[in-house]
């Protein structure tokens, strides 16, 4: 069976970055369940003047209203789930339990499963309330990873830039990758 992964996007800036985690995951062959929030759907279609219609072969669009989704439940077989861009409205609900809808449903039921659940805030600056739903996101179970590119593996373009925060993403899910060349001391 080949492994699912659900993709989450919200309304955070940094749609790129969920476009090519989508991209990279189903060309390495990963069944894709894809969650959009309303106002992530907007975002994507400006960040990346793509119409969030837009989906690879292996993806699989669920509507964030529909919590009868496969998803919604502990039995649907996934490996792990990635919100990426998350608004911290969105991380607000994952932190507090809240499942009205399925994306946060979904975040729910991967907690719950003892499954990963990687959640890349984007937004800045932060303030405590922020810092305590990473916490709490963090204490059950959540792995907080802040798109935060580095630059040691010195970026030539954006695209450079995206491929590096994606990149941890897949390092975190055990997939293999060569989106960025790893440090290995001085260059």
């Amino acid at each position: 069976m080949t492994e699912r992964i659900v993709v989450g996007i919200t309304g955070a800036s940094g749609a790129p970055y969920a476009k090519r985690l989508v991209e990279v995951l189903a060309q390495a062959g990963k069944r894709v369940e894809l969650i959009m929030t309303k106002t992530g759907a907007q975002v994507f279609n400006y960040e990346c003047a793509t119409d969030p219609a837009w989906l690879p072969q292996g993806v699989t669009r669920h509507a964030n209203d529909n919590l009868f989704s496969p998803l919604a439940s502990g039995s649907y077989p996934v490996k792990a789930m990635v919100v990426i861009p998350c608004s911290l409205n969105t991380l607000g609900l994952i932190a507090s339990g809240t499942g009205d809808s399925l994306l946060a449903r979904v975040a729910q039921v991967t907690l719950k499963e003892c499954r990963p659940l990687i959640v890349v805030p984007r937004e800045m600056p932060l303030n405590i309330i922020h810092l305590e739903n990473m916490l709490r996101v963090a204490r059950a179970g959540g792995i907080i990873m802040p798109a935060a590119p580095g630059f040691y593996h010195r970026p030539a373009a954006v695209s450079d830039l995206v491929d590096h925060v994606v990149g941890k993403v897949l390092d975190l899910l055990g997939l293999e990758h060569d989106l960025y060349r790893r440090w290995e001391g001085h260059y």
